[in-house]
């Protein structure tokens, strides 16, 4: 049990993947710190993670086709998670309606891989806590897709560029569900989601998101086990994590450091996510704390700032844990299926009726 938690796995991912993925999160941070709107610079960055929807095992077409769509995806999410902001039950409710929909949609779209519907949902969850105002919705949803083309724009070149000495490999489908799982995975992923939220809202803390995305980071298993494995991993990562980040802000790094150190992060987190999750759930701790935070709490109030971070992760993590039990429950998945075969009959038999 406590074996998976410490090995190391190996990997088919390329060696230089991890550069493209910090350069696309970095840059435009870089850049809004140069052009002096880091916020903006902010939001293009977080945009940049589309770029680790990547398929670098198919060829040019379809890995650009992938990539293009989940940009899409990341605008529409931002945009429902900015009109869903403004009220506790208008977040949580949306929210919830939305990961579960999105759920769908990736299956039908055949997005099984990971990161799955992650990205999507952690960019609703940032969106809807914006503080919310009517008049810079175009300019956010602006800086959202500036990142994402340019994310774009480094994964055309970096395809043509590896794809002259890398055959694309066989692509594994993943093992189809059937409908009523699929639309009780739906559900359940919604549900925790939405709670998860309301709850933190429920309990006014300043940054209610950081619940929502632990709680569906640790849903990500891909089985009960798995779940239980991922949540201890991400705890144990976690507060090694906020040592890391309380250490490195008591030496008062400039705002130009910090986004110098979300480049190096974003790689160093992409070398080890495929290989150990608690290792690099550290450094995923530091990083999302840099990118996500606001430049006076990480400048003036980094202590306050931790500890909240951690009970907002812990929180998270546990509800994702109950999460994950329910969603691979299978007496509960069993019932669901018996459940929707009885009201298919019962449906059947009502046509037959008014039809005769």
């Amino acid at each position: 049990m406590l074996q998976p938690l410490f090995e190391f796995r190996s990997t088919t991912r390329p060696w230089h993947f991890p550069i493209l993925a910090g350069l696309s999160v970095g840059l435009p941070l870089l850049a809004g710190h140069w052009a002096g709107n880091l916020a903006g610079g902010k939001l293009a960055s977080l945009a940049g993670l589309v770029i680790l929807y990547t398929n670098y095992e198919a060829g040019l077409l379809p890995r650009m086709l992938t990539l293009m769509t989940c940009s899409f995806g990341i605008l529409v999410s931002f945009a429902v998670g900015l009109l869903c902001g403004g009220h506790p039950l208008l977040m949580a409710g949306g929210l919830g309606v939305f990961a579960a929909v999105l759920h769908v949609v990736i299956y039908y779209l055949k997005l099984y891989r990971p990161p799955g519907n992650f990205f999507f949902i952690m960019i609703a969850s940032v969106a809807a806590c914006l503080p919310y105002e009517l008049a810079s919705l175009p300019a956010r949803v602006g800086y959202v897709a500036l990142g994402t083309m340019l994310a774009c724009g480094l994964g055309l070149l970096y395809s043509l560029l590896a794809l002259r000495s890398q055959a694309p490999a066989s692509v594994v489908a993943a093992l189809p569900k059937g409908r009523v799982v699929n639309l009780v995975e739906a559900l359940t992923f919604g549900g925790f989601v939405g709670l998860s939220l309301l709850l933190a809202s429920w309990l006014h803390l300043d940054t209610p998101y950081w619940v929502p995305v632990s709680c569906m980071a640790v849903m990500q298993g891909v089985s009960t086990v798995h779940v239980w494995q991922r949540g201890a991993q991400r705890v144990l990562g976690t507060l090694v994590g906020l040592g890391l980040a309380w250490a490195v802000l008591q030496l008062h790094p400039s705002l130009l450091s910090i986004g110098v150190a979300i480049v190096g992060l974003q790689i160093v987190v992409e070398v080890f996510i495929v290989r150990n999750y608690a290792v690099a759930v550290v450094f995923l701790t530091v990083l999302t704390i840099f990118l996500a935070e606001s430049d006076a709490a990480l400048l003036h109030d980094s202590n306050g700032l931790l500890r909240a971070r951690g009970l907002d992760i812990l929180l998270g993590s546990a509800l994702g844990a109950v999460g994950g039990w329910v969603l691979y429950h299978e007496r509960l998945h069993a019932l669901a299926a018996r459940q929707a075969r009885r009201t298919r009959m019962l449906l059947g038999r009502q046509r037959k009726r008014t039809a005769s």
